[in-house]
């Protein structure tokens, strides 16, 4: 059995805590937060061993695993001192509000040889592998351009801060929703060389923004855009999509479906034909022993814990690759910035140069 432990008793914490409790390869030994009443619930009604304070809790439980699911401020600190006890981590998303932190935390992780995770679940999501596989196949042709969406209800009024809304604490809607098309962006086709227009606003949000748009260059000549929005009642709850255009045919994505159109089947999977295919979740989808919200949140964990169980390096979701993720995000806040800060003038200047460099496409 392996030994884990979690660390936050918030929305995801309580989620994670209640699939890796019910994993028939797992022991729970423990749980902290920064809550006295979460504290007192929990040990009352789950008879784990509770704590306040999270370096006794990782001195006396002694895990094997930890996961931690605490305000984004927190991860760098906690992720290291799991690490220096030798402790494998599986860490909530965003990894770092620093990319500097991450990649540091990265290599200590692999000089240490232990099994690294971040929580970005999407890649558990059966539509979204499908779109891995298409790419792969070369079903698409040379692909032209991407748009990579997130929209959802989290901030609908102005009202009182949270460590949500707050930059310094977890990074606003970029590091929160952002995040998940930029990650599964970079594992459909790696880093973009650079990044450009992007612009940050606030609807509601007093310290930190609502909405992020922006545009994405890659190496290859692929360009993407980004549109995110986490103030849009339209939506019941977060929802991630993803469109490509290919020579060859055209895909869409979403958590519920992968919908493709090819022009011709020459690189098509199996039972694609010429014309509109769909796929849906539900049968791209493995069972999984404990539903919670999806299935893909069990799925990750379970991946999780068969890497530790096996001595193997965690390939999807790595903290390597949630460093890459964190570095896109600090060059989209970067060029907002630096285009907030220049006068109408400058913007004309970077606008002309940005034509010059790319054409006017």
């Amino acid at each position: 059995m392996i030994r884990i432990a979690v660390a936050g008793l918030g929305k995801m914490g309580i989620s994670h805590l209640s699939m890796i409790n019910a994993h028939p390869d797992v022991k729970l030994v423990a749980a902290c937060d920064a809550s006295k009443y979460m504290l007192d619930v929990f040990g009352k009604y789950t008879g784990i061993p509770m704590f306040s304070d999270y370096q006794t809790m990782l001195k006396e439980a002694t895990p094997d695993a930890v996961i931690v699911a605490t305000p984004s401020r927190a991860h760098a600190g906690m992720v290291r001192a799991a690490l220096e006890r030798g402790v494998h981590v599986f860490c909530e998303k965003p990894f770092c509000l620093d990319w500097s932190e991450s990649e540091a935390l990265a290599e200590l992780a692999d000089e240490k040889g232990l099994v690294n995770q971040v929580g970005y679940h999407y890649r558990f999501i059966g539509a979204f592998q499908e779109v891995k596989r298409i790419l792969e196949s070369g079903a698409l042709g040379s692909v032209s351009h991407v748009l990579a969406e997130a929209y959802g209800p989290v901030v609908l009024r102005p009202k009182g801060m949270s460590w949500r809304t707050q930059r310094s604490e977890g990074g606003g809607c970029l590091y929160d929703y952002a995040a998940h098309p930029i990650n599964l962006l970079n594992w459909f086709f790696g880093m973009p060389a650079s990044v450009g227009g992007t612009v940050m606003n606030g609807i509601f949000s007093k310290d930190t923004e609502d909405e992020v748009y922006g545009t994405l260059r890659y190496a290859n000549g692929l360009s993407g855009q980004l549109s995110v929005n986490w103030s849009d009642e339209s939506y019941r709850k977060m929802s991630v999509k993803i469109t490509i255009w290919g020579s060859t045919g055209r895909l869409y994505a979403d958590r519920q479906e992968c919908q493709v159109f090819m022009r011709e089947t020459t690189k098509a999977p199996v039972g694609y034909k010429k014309g509109w295919n769909i796929r849906y979740t539900t049968e791209l989808t493995k069972p999984v022993w404990f539903y919670v919200r999806g299935e893909e949140y069990s799925a990750q964990l379970d991946y999780f814990v068969r890497c530790v169980g096996r001595h193997e390096r965690a390939d999807v979701n790595s903290f390597v690759s949630a460093a890459e993720t964190d570095r896109v995000l600090a060059m989209l806040l970067a060029d907002a910035q630096a285009g907030a800060s220049m006068s109408a003038p400058q913007q004309s200047m970077k606008t002309s140069l940005f034509r010059g460099l790319f054409g006017n496409k």
